[in-house]
């Protein structure tokens, strides 16, 4: 019985590195005062974002970071807790959390991690703001395609005045 309980402990933090290590980023929030329907909503709006949310006892969580190497992340499990992982894009958890935070005063921001590094609200807020991924691509391509499209309109009126002068020429000398 005893061993039964340890396996299954053990299973949990190991499915907590195991989602830790997938995730692009991780948000955790105390969710004390909300209630099931507020919780089903917010689990909902993490799936549609590409992140997923749970609960896990806070000695499991403590477990599994220090087996991560980030003790310093254990002082914030404090009280009941939720944690964000964020699969698929790094803002998406945190978007989320800030998003409903700001519409249900119950959810609190406690901290995050992105790429190892223990994050703060007001870090968990800044990251919120930043655009999707896709969009951040797209201005990274636009800022590179748009020199070479001046280099080439740069050309081409070149070549432009070229044609103009060489027919210009030519009209001279017909004449």
């Amino acid at each position: 019985m005893k061993e039964a309980v340890l396996r299954e402990k053990e299973q949990i933090v190991s499915e907590i590195i195991e989602k830790y290590n997938k995730s692009s980023s991780v948000v955790l929030m105390d969710y004390r005062g909300l209630d099931v329907e507020s919780i089903t909503e917010l689990r909902s709006k993490f799936r549609n974002a590409g992140a997923e949310y749970k609960v896990y006892k806070n000695t499991l969580m403590v477990r599994a970071f220090k087996e991560l190497g980030l003790e310093d992340f254990n002082q914030f499990l404090e009280g009941p807790n939720g944690i964000a992982f964020s699969y698929e894009d790094i803002v998406g958890a945190a978007k989320v959390s800030t998003e409903f935070a700001k519409e249900n005063d119950k959810l609190e921001l406690k901290a995050g991690i992105v790429d190892g590094k223990i994050i703060d609200i007001n870090e968990i807020k800044a990251l919120a703001e930043l655009p999707p991924k896709e969009v951040l691509l797209a201005q990274v391509l636009g800022g590179m395609n748009s020199p070479i499209q001046g280099f080439a309109n740069v050309l081409q009126g070149t070549i432009r005045s070229l044609v103009y002068a060489l027919d210009a020429v030519r009209a001279k000398q017909e004449n």
